[in-house]
């Protein structure tokens, strides 16, 4: 195949880098769905969500997501008013035009006063007074204000912008709001905007939505600032406040090209809603984990300095390769994110200033793999560390066997200062198709095909295609013959999907299939749930291989282990060589990690691991994003330079000073926020590394089952809790109650695991799956309880973990949980949807864990 290049030049700045692509359209859930950590680390700058108590969807009330995500370093939260209403089109009540509006401004009037009770918060807010306009409220349809689309005759619209407009500002004269919203930049458009600014109603920020391709946003965002400069008007700031399609979303080889496409044209703009509310449009994993797509915005976020040119092989052409790229000049880096084709590709950097980085370059390539909308990614895998010369201002690289659906990373920093390059894998994995596998037995269906190019709505899929025929009462086998490059540790990762509300799966969860390697070693896999078909994640195992030839089954039945309850399609199987064997130690540069007040980079430092160190000076911070594969035990260290002393935080938590050597710390499941803060002058931070635990840290569990149950709480069967049982029924009112007693060798700081399930899901007014995250109020050791969210598992018999972090006393400690239905924002009235959960899930056991040795309280 031949080999493309992109080619970007250093010497042709285009801007302050502005992050705005990583915006999300009901993304957030509540408050710790998804968790702080997430969010955060996905630098999420805008989000779009339905107003405080609206019946659209169950979560995303405006005024509840709000405070936590300006903690997480969020900008502005975009409020759709007309979501206070149930149904696509909205079913806003009145008999008549005038009735329904009057109706609609007497609710955008309750809002606004709920919002101006936030204080300072409230500067966050940017109301959406209408969504999609022509599709809804002054449309052509049943729920029209009059039958007529304001496309057509304009008036209806343009009169109630107007009236709603002076509304807020009359409330709130600081208020920002956004409009028109409307599907496209129409022509249209230009009618609006001209009875905007000659009744001076002009929106703060113009939006409307891309749900068309990177490369209309470029031409629309253009189109839209020859506007301005033809009416007189702004420039305004534009958030697309809908973007990309059920294909792209989760697959960073096409979220990238859409990232490109944003940044050059300097907007905001938010994830388009195609699925459940409070996973990051398809970008979370649980609470607390991401998947590949989590992993490209992490590596978006943390670019800095000013965007530079980048010249694609087919520029501003979707289904290409395209890239991002930023130079800063404090850190001495430049950074480009690139993806979007297969094969081979020249990536040639020029304008190359030596008084940044010398005459040798120090250069790192990652690749972010697609692991499914609900699949967990560890992080990005390292291809290549080694250092270039730079002739003539330029450095030439060519990288083979791209993947069209992964992004890759690359760095580039100064070299030569003797830094031992990192040696990439041996080996990397090879993937093969459900479809091209053999498939024996009876049941057998090839799905498909999938999300494409001219089937954007479907998701993505491997090849195209998936297999069914694992299900209840099958004899069917699925062998994949595989090859391994070399004797060694392997992961195989099956990527498959059971639909939760499928008939075979509802009555039991996650379905259960059996590998065996060349006829022998049989294990039980569960495969993941998913809230549609063809929602991808992944179950691995790993296996000691020899070099050449396997062959791999997955059936419905094995002689030894049993046979498979439920129902799945597999799209693919993995084969991944794992480094290291069993001492995988995870290495993060603080050269490369995310420096704040004050902190800098150097590349003076002989003998750093990499091509320089993090210089932290007092108050100064160095954060580090770290992926832990399970909740529990992990060995920290913190590589240091010379004298120097810090401060340890993770997850908010501050754990004590930094300590020389390795020291075991608890990690959350997934995402970890590490910061170093410097407490001393000049603390130089070489490096991070995580490696698995040493079994430090005493640990105590408590089976549900096995606590104190009252009212309606009552232990019930369910075949994949730890021990066959778990509690359910608590909540609807404090008496329905499960309390536990732990013990804690020391008084402090702690997390507590619960492992618990959730199926709940309201009923849903169109495309969106609306499942429903459920709540605990845990009290400990008779403290005032603490409110935590529960995201949904799919199924009741399907559990996930989820630590929060708690105070213990020295000794046995009570944990109580309670759960009721909670109010609107007024504290009086009640959803009447079924859309706010009366009820806790269902709990299987709680493990305490402290969070440090010694339990720092």
């Amino acid at each position: 195949m031949t080999s493309q290049t992109l080619t970007v030049d250093l010497a042709a700045g285009t801007g302050p880098f502005h992050g705005g692509a990583s915006g999300t359209l009901y993304g957030l859930y509540g408050d710790g769905v998804p968790s702080r950590a997430v969010v955060e680390g996905m630098y999420v700058r805008t989000v779009s969500t339905k107003a405080q108590d609206g019946i659209q969807h169950p979560g995303a009330d405006a005024l509840e997501i709000l405070p936590s995500f300006v903690a997480a370093g969020g900008q502005d939260v975009y409020v759709y008013l007309s979501d206070i209403h149930r149904g696509f089109p909205y079913e806003w009540p009145g008999a008549t035009g005038e009735e329904r509006l009057s109706a609609y401004l007497a609710a955008v009037r309750h809002h606004v006063a709920q919002t101006r009770t936030l204080g300072t918060l409230k500067s966050h807010v940017v109301y959406v007074p209408f969504n999609e306009p022509e599709g809804n409220m002054f449309g052509e349809g049943e729920w029209s204000y009059d039958g007529v689309c304001w496309r057509t005759d304009p008036r209806r619209y343009f009169a109630a912008w107007q009236e709603t407009y002076r509304l807020i500002k009359g409330l709130d004269p600081e208020a920002r709001i956004a409009g028109p919203n409307t599907c496209v930049l129409y022509p249209e458009v230009r009618g609006f905007l001209e009875f905007a600014r000659d009744h001076g109603v002009l929106p703060d920020v113009m939006t409307w939505h891309e749900l068309s391709s990177p490369d209309e946003v470029r031409t629309n965002v253009t189109k839209y600032r020859d506007l301005e400069r033809e009416l007189g008007i702004g420039p305004l700031p534009v958030n697309l406040n809908e973007y990309a399609h059920n294909y792209h979303l989760s697959v960073p080889g096409q979220m990238i090209q859409w990232i490109a496409a944003i940044e050059e044209s300097k907007v905001d703009a938010d994830m388009a809603y195609w699925n459940i509310a409070g996973n990051l449009n398809d970008s979370a994993v649980e609470a607390n984990k991401g998947n590949g797509q989590w992993w490209l915005f992490n590596a978006y976020g943390r670019m800095s300095g000013d965007t530079v040119r980048v010249t694609p092989p087919r520029p501003n052409v979707q289904y290409t390769l395209q890239g991002v790229a930023t130079l800063d000049r404090y850190k001495r880096q430049a950074r480009l994110l690139f993806g979007g084709a297969s094969g081979a590709a020249d990536l040639v950097f020029a304008g190359i200033d030596a008084d940044v980085f010398g005459s040798l370059v120090h250069v790192r390539l990652e690749e972010i793999p697609w692991s499914g909308q609900v699949g967990v990614c560890e992080r990005p895998l390292r291809m290549l560390d080694t250092e270039l010369p730079v002739r003539d201002g330029r450095v030439a690289l060519s990288v083979a066997e791209l993947d069209e659906m992964s992004a890759y990373h690359l760095i580039v920093a100064p070299g030569g200062k003797g830094a031992t390059p990192q040696t990439p894998p041996a080996a990397r994995r090879r993937t093969y198709l459900a479809e091209d596998a053999t498939y024996t037995g009876g049941g057998y269906t090839k799905n498909g095909p999938e999300g494409s190019p001219s089937a954007v709505d479907k998701f993505a899929t491997s090849g195209g295609y998936h297999v069914g025929g694992l299900r209840t009462g099958s004899d069917g086998v699925l062998a994949f013959d595989v090859e391994a490059p070399r004797d060694g540790t392997y992961d195989i990762r099956v990527f498959a999907n059971s639909h939760n509300l499928a008939d075979l799966v509802r009555e039991n969860g996650p379905t259960n299939v059996f590998l065996r390697i060349d006829g022998e070693d049989p294990r039980e896999l569960r495969l993941p749930l998913g809230y549609k078909w063809a929602v991808w994640g992944h179950t691995d195992t790993e296996a000691q291989l020899t070099a050449g030839p396997h062959r791999i089954t997955l059936a419905a039945h094995d002689p030894e282990l049993g046979a498979t309850k439920g129902d799945a399609v597999v799209d693919k199987l993995d084969l991944v060589p794992r480094e290291g064997h069993e001492e995988r130690e995870d290495v993060y540069e603080a050269e490369y990690a995310v420096l704040g007040a004050g902190a800098r980079t150097e590349y003076a430092h002989l003998g750093a691991s990499g091509p320089g160190a993090a210089v932290v000076p007092r108050g100064g911070t160095v954060t580090f994003w770290v992926h832990a594969a399970d909740d529990g035990e992990a060995t920290v260290t913190v590589d240091l330079l010379g004298p120097g002393e810090g401060l340890l935080t993770v997850n908010d938590e501050e754990l004590g000073r930094v300590q020389r050597g390795a020291v075991p710390l608890f990690l959350a499941g997934g995402i970890n926020k590490v910061t170093v803060t410097g407490t001393s002058e000049d603390l130089v931070v070489d490096r991070l590394r995580v490696a698995p635990s040493r079994g430090l840290l005493p640990t105590s569990a408590a089976a549900a089952d096995e606590g104190v149950l009252t009212g309606t709480a009552r232990v019930t069967g369910h075949s994949y809790a730890t021990g066959g049982k778990a509690v359910d029924g608590i909540g609807a009112g404090p008496g329905n109650a499960l309390t536990l007693t732990v013990t804690a060798r020391r008084a402090g700081r702690h997390a507590l695991t619960i492992r618990y399930s959730n199926g709940e899901q309201a009923p849903a007014t169109h495309y969106n799956p609306d499942p429903v995250c459920r709540h605990a109020d845990i009290s400990v050791a008779g403290a005032a309880p603490h409110r935590v969210l529960f995201p949904t598992t799919f199924h009741f018999n399907n559990f996930w973990n989820l630590s929060v972090p708690v105070t213990l006393n020295e000794g046995a400690n009570t944990i109580t949980f309670t759960a009721d239905e909670l109010p609107d924002f007024d504290g009086l009235t009640r959803n009447g949807y079924g859309q706010r959960s009366a009820y806790a899930p269902v709990i299987d056991q709680v493990t305490v864990t402290p969070l440090v040795p010694g339990a720092l309280g």
